[in-house]
């Protein structure tokens, strides 16, 4: 019977941690912080407009920012905090203390303070979803 109470509630930890992540359009899975901001997991070959459509689509769907919020990176690519041995970058809604906050024109998931709009970052969501262009009618 210990057995079965320690698997049920192993079993338990497992799927309430999994439950916690949101996914993105793209499949890239996205995790609130404590301190307000959110993580976005890398996944193989992500690079930096990946990171940046789950940032604006976790924006506009689960915190319902506006279009022109601007989404901040709080900490580059690195360490995950919500699951160790993965990599991730950290976003938050205000500018990181002290970082500059221009930017030229590449895209970067590396320089703190670096940011776009929420409408911008999603719109490297387009062309992700596999049934956009399966059916044509209706354009």
């Amino acid at each position: 019977m210990r057995y079965v109470a320690l698997s049920a509630l192993l079993l338990a930890i497992s799927w309430s941690s999994a439950a916690l992540a949101w996914r993105a359009v793209n499949r890239q899975e996205v995790f609130a912080l404590p301190q307000g901001g959110f993580e976005v997991l890398s996944r193989p070959g992500a690079g930096p407009a990946q990171f940046w459509c789950a940032a604006g689509d976790y924006a506009r769907r689960v915190l319902n920012t506006a279009a022109v919020q601007r989404l901040y990176i709080q900490r580059g690519v690195g360490p995950s905090v919500t699951r160790p041995g993965t990599k991730a970058v950290q976003f938050a809604l205000n500018p990181p203390p002290g970082a500059a906050t221009e930017h030229g024109y590449s895209l970067s998931i590396d320089a703190v303070g670096y940011n776009l709009t929420s409408a911008a970052a999603h719109q490297f969501c387009f062309g992700n979803d596999p049934f956009e262009d399966r059916f044509p009618f209706g354009r």
